[in-house]
């Protein structure tokens, strides 16, 4: 009761503005105010009905999207004080949907005695696609949301997963303490039960290609990722205990880290999750090593926080121009080759922040003779990520100048009847915005099937 209460408190600090800023802010569109509204009236069900118009990841968007960059960020209420708390609201209706076993497409449809059997009496739903097939490859935000409206849309959906649990990004690349497995494999289920087929540990390219795809489907949906961490280029990055933050955080595959030291490049979330679950794993010190100030950071403010109180240890305005290995390395080897050599320091660089013609935010440069040694036993790059170059080069289809797949305003692909969203085009790297591609790549595949 007691939670009730603060939720019914956070609801009724919503001004319900007609212009419903907040709205704009979310990538997804959410109706913020209807669904905050529905709240403050105790009718969680209709609250329910509204946000499951624009979105099926309710429980995981209340909980880790960046919502002061986004619906929170354009809160009115936030002009002179505190947002309102959008986004526990919605992991609120969220959690109350999968307790009270709401069902994803609930208020369209009527229960017979059973699901094969509902009578459905949403008009959007065309019979004639219940024969029609679509492919959809990979289970993030983007696939599970583009699978979930096309089930809705009575489309036969099959999501194809290389791994063996669904999730994609939500499950291989957030640290469960930031989201709860349970709550994420509950709402997957739903997910599922609206008839979804699932083919576990088949990668494209390897067990399957596109000219498969094709051939048996009559539309396909590329969601697999972008999940390679980008590298630095700088000397010693290919030693022995240097490692991709997504990596690292996709497959658990640590080493010991008890009573070491260990320095993480970047400033983002991925950065924020992989130094904080380092530090839980026993690091003695985590540095973030961002060559921009903090307020630039790319990461949600509240995981920054957390970082910070959970003991992470960051160096703003520093750059890292090399790693160096151990002192007592084979001298006879290139200092500037260390394949093969253990981590032992890294030389980083003070920066300062520059105005150039051409750029919209401060860009950070080094500066000159301000370089200094930190001792370290590890090294995690996490300065952004990027698709498997081995499976971009099978598909035949464009890809741009950024080496994102090229994709239209409809999310096709040049080749026809095959779309692509997420990070395979280099949508902006959150949740929400994947989940958006995903929604609208399945309105776009119902006009030409």
């Amino acid at each position: 009761m007691e939670k009730l209460d603060e939720i019914i408190e956070k609801a009724d600090y919503c001004l319900n503005c007609m212009a419903k800023p907040c709205t704009t802010g979310c990538p997804l569109g959410n109706n913020i105010p209807d669904f905050i509204d529905c709240i403050k009236k105790g009718d969680y069900k209709k609250a329910y009905e509204v946000l499951n118009e624009t979105t099926v990841l309710q429980p995981i968007c209340g909980r880790i999207c960046p919502h002061n960059k986004q619906c929170q960020g354009k809160c009115v209420r936030g002009l002179k004080g505190d947002s309102v708390s959008i986004g526990e609201l919605e992991a609120f209706i969220g959690d109350m949907a999968i307790k009270e076993k709401w069902l994803i497409e609930d208020e369209k449809n009527i229960e017979n005695e059973g699901r094969n059997e509902r009578i459905t009496k949403n008009s959007e739903v065309d019979n004639t696609n219940a024969n029609k097939k679509i492919a959809v490859i990979g289970s993030g935000p983007a696939g599970l949301t583009c699978a979930a409206f096309l089930a809705k849309r009575g489309y036969k959906v099959t999501i194809y997963e290389k791994h063996n649990k669904l999730g994609g990004l939500l499950r291989y690349g957030i640290p469960d303490f930031r989201l709860d497995r349970d709550v994420l494999d509950k709402q997957i289920s739903r997910i599922l039960d609206l008839g979804i087929e699932v083919i576990y540990g088949k990668k494209l390219g390897k067990d399957y290609n596109l000219d498969y795809l094709r051939k048996n489907y009559d539309a396909a949906f590329l969601a697999f990722g972008a999940n390679i961490s980008r590298k630095m280029n700088i000397p010693g990055e290919n030693s022995n205990g240097v490692f991709g933050g997504n990596e690292l955080l996709e497959t658990g595959n640590h080493p010991d880290y008890k009573g070491k030291r260990v320095a993480v490049i970047g400033g983002g979330n991925v950065a924020m999750d992989v130094s904080r679950t380092v530090k839980r794993l026993g690091a003695d010190r985590v540095y973030v090593v961002y060559r921009r100030a903090e307020e630039q950071m790319p990461a949600e403010r509240k995981e920054i926080e957390d970082a910070k109180k959970e003991g992470i240890e960051f160096l703003f305005q520093h750059n890292v121009v090399k790693v160096k290995g151990k002192e007592d390395f084979d001298k006879n080897k290139d200092a500037d080759n260390m394949s093969g050599q253990v981590v032992g320091s890294i030389e980083c660089v003070k920066t300062k922040l520059v105005h150039k013609d051409g750029d919209d935010r401060l860009v950070p440069v080094d500066i000159e003779g301000s370089n200094f040694g930190i001792d370290v036993d590890y090294v995690v790059m996490a300065v952004g990520s990027e698709a498997e170059c081995s499976v971009l080069n099978q598909l035949g289809v464009r890809l741009n100048k950024w080496g994102y797949i090229d994709v239209d305003e409809n999310y096709m692909t040049s080749m026809p009847n095959v779309f692509a969203g997420g990070d395979l085009i280099g949508t902006k790297a959150t949740v929400a915005w994947a989940a958006r591609n995903g929604r609208d790549a399945a309105a776009a595949i119902s006009k030409v099937t």
